[in-house]
């Protein structure tokens, strides 16, 4: 059963950078899309981006392009999202989500098979 864990929130100012893994075990990434997602207190969960399996595609919401990056390394079984010139309406909990059938078309939230558990971001002077 794949397993997948987030790691790199915390609390950063306005302008500033944060990188977000996004770990799996008990499988290999290798043949999953992986998205990235998140969710403030009483709004629903958003797509941010997306890396198909090869790497070889990503997609993002219109309001992180330019800020935040995808990447992955399948040699380390982690996905990254890079995210910089953090504003507070970046603040949410941030969850990464797999999937085999995804092809990163766009940075929808569902038919995501699998999901860790989430990581606060929180951006605020």
């Amino acid at each position: 059963q794949l397993q997948l864990v987030e790691s790199g929130g915390g609390l950063v100012q306005p302008g500033g950078s944060l990188r977000l893994s996004c770990a799996a075990s008990g499988g290999t990434l290798d043949y999953f899309a992986i998205g990235w997602f998140r969710q403030a207190p009483g709004k629903a969960r958003e797509g941010v981006s997306c890396i198909s399996s090869s790497g070889g595609r990503t997609n993002y919401a219109d309001s992180v392009k330019g800020r935040f990056t995808i990447s992955r390394d399948n040699a380390k079984n982690t996905v990254y999202l890079q995210m910089n010139s953090l504003k507070p309406e970046d603040t949410a909990v941030y969850y990464c989500g797999a999937d085999r059938g995804i092809v990163c078309s766009d940075v929808s939230p569902y038919n995501y098979a699998y999901w860790g558990q989430g990581t606060q971001v929180t951006v605020s002077s």
